[in-house]
């Protein structure tokens, strides 16, 4: 179920090739079926970077000065849309929470994008990303907020809120 989409992304190329085979000029078969399997070998490797991590521990409590740096991303298709997060809310794109493998649910962030400067308060509702290097991963409404949803990917800042500005209602 996991290469669903790779293999379903080779399968179309592989059609599409072969159609072309009798409809292109100056390209022989034999020539289509080297592009076919060319076209194959790059769309495995290009999924080969994105390693998926195993799971980690949750963080029982954070430190009010705790601080992380790395890489975000975002996530919200129509897969996640109305489905449960890890919290047990409904996945809701406009709103502003986040999904990190550690910190507890719950817990406030200011998540600092360190291209355009620009950051956002987050909840943590989520776990998650498992896959890359990635360390956050937005909901669309989040990465909107600090110009990421154009980008797909953006180094962060993340620092934990003090008690006083992770109180209920920031936006």
């Amino acid at each position: 179920m996991r290469r669903k989409m790779p293999d379903l992304l080779v399968w179309g190329l592989s059609c599409l090739l072969t159609l072309g085979c009798g409809m292109t000029a100056g390209m022989s078969c034999a020539h289509a079926r080297h592009a076919t399997r060319h076209a194959v070998r790059h769309a495995r490797a290009a999924h080969h970077h994105l390693r998926r991590l195993p799971p980690v521990a949750p963080m029982q409590s954070v430190s009010s000065t705790w601080s992380q740096h790395g890489l975000a991303s975002w996530y919200g298709t129509h897969r996640e849309i109305g489905h449960r997060t890890a919290s047990g809310d409904i996945f809701d794109p406009g709103a502003m929470t986040a999904a990190h493998r550690q910190l507890p649910l719950g817990t406030r962030v200011r998540i600092r994008a360190v291209a355009t400067g620009r950051s956002v308060i987050v909840t943590i509702n989520d776990r998650g990303p498992y896959r890359g290097n990635r360390i956050i991963d937005l909901s669309p409404a989040a990465a909107r907020e600090i110009g990421l949803l154009d980008r797909g990917t953006t180094a962060v800042d993340i620092m934990a809120l003090p008690p006083e500005e992770a109180a209920w209602p920031h936006g």
